[in-house]
């Protein structure tokens, strides 16, 4: 090849080369700033700060939850039995409805519905503080802002996800049965039974393993863009802090579905 070719070559892939760069520099930032977070957990007088958390981000997104549950169930309970009903398998679906609610969609939209409500008040209140030089006042005063702020959200968020994937799938479950055997007058005795004999403590471990996983990620990733919106390039003051929280979301639901597979595909 000649030396012209390799010059062009090198001038076609330097564009998406420095974007994988960029992306590998602010993962490694971001795996450094989760360890952070998570070191600081078992800090004393942490737990008051944890319990305020798990309220703003729990408590305040139960009703989100149940009513994502409820139709995400009554949905599923219909299409399912649609399509089952052509086969003369009707008695499959509580299984189906279970085991698609355990394994996938129980943690997955629970992350996502966090994610859009918890994650960005997250990210835009760090961020305002960020701007109007709290964390810094924070670090003149000698108090570490990541485990002063970041990690109570963090160590909520571990249990607030778990929590709230189970009310999701239960919900999910008796929406499922109100759709196949209420509006669909299906036997509610096979759904209980069949939903029950389909489902392992493998199927549960793996939701709950799930929700683990996204926790972290929503959690960090969301107060990770708060946290250094000042260097952001795509605006500054209050643009900056918008632009952070629509990223902290994106980008929160984005590697939630990546690390999904990557958990389904290591432990289905």
């Amino acid at each position: 090849m000649s030396a012209r070719a390799l010059k062009t070559l090198a001038h076609i892939l330097r564009a998406p080369g420095a974007a994988v760069l960029c992306r590998l520099r602010s993962l490694g930032a971001l795996s450094i700033f989760t360890l952070l977070a998570v070191r600081h957990i078992f800090r004393p007088k942490q737990l008051s700060k944890i319990f305020v958390q798990i309220r703003l981000i729990g408590a305040n997104s139960l009703f989100l939850i149940l009513l994502i549950s409820t139709f995400t169930g009554l949905v599923l309970g219909l299409q399912s039995y649609v399509t089952l009903a052509k086969f003369s398998s009707e008695g499959a679906l509580g299984t189906l409805v279970s085991l698609s609610l355990i394994r996938e969609l129980g943690p997955v939209l629970t992350a996502i519905m966090i994610a859009g409500r918890a994650g960005s008040a997250m990210a835009a209140e760090i961020g305002v503080m960020r701007i109007s030089e709290q964390l810094d006042a924070l670090e003149v005063m000698d108090i570490d802002p990541i485990g002063f702020l970041v990690s109570p959200r963090v160590a909520a968020c571990l249990i607030i996800f778990p929590l709230m994937t189970a009310v999701f799938n239960t919900v999910g479950i008796l929406g499922g049965f109100v759709a196949g055997t209420i509006i669909m007058n299906g036997d509610g005795g096979v759904y209980f039974y069949r939903a029950d004999a389909g489902t392992v403590m493998r199927d549960i471990t793996l939701s709950l393993m799930k929700s683990v996983v996204f926790a972290v990620i929503v959690a960090s990733v969301s107060c990770y863009k708060g946290f250094f919106v000042h260097l952001r390039t795509d605006g500054a003051g209050p643009a900056a802090v918008n632009n952070a929280t629509t990223s902290a979301v994106v980008s929160s639901c984005i590697l939630v579905l990546i690390a999904d597979y990557i958990v389904t595909s290591l432990f289905i």
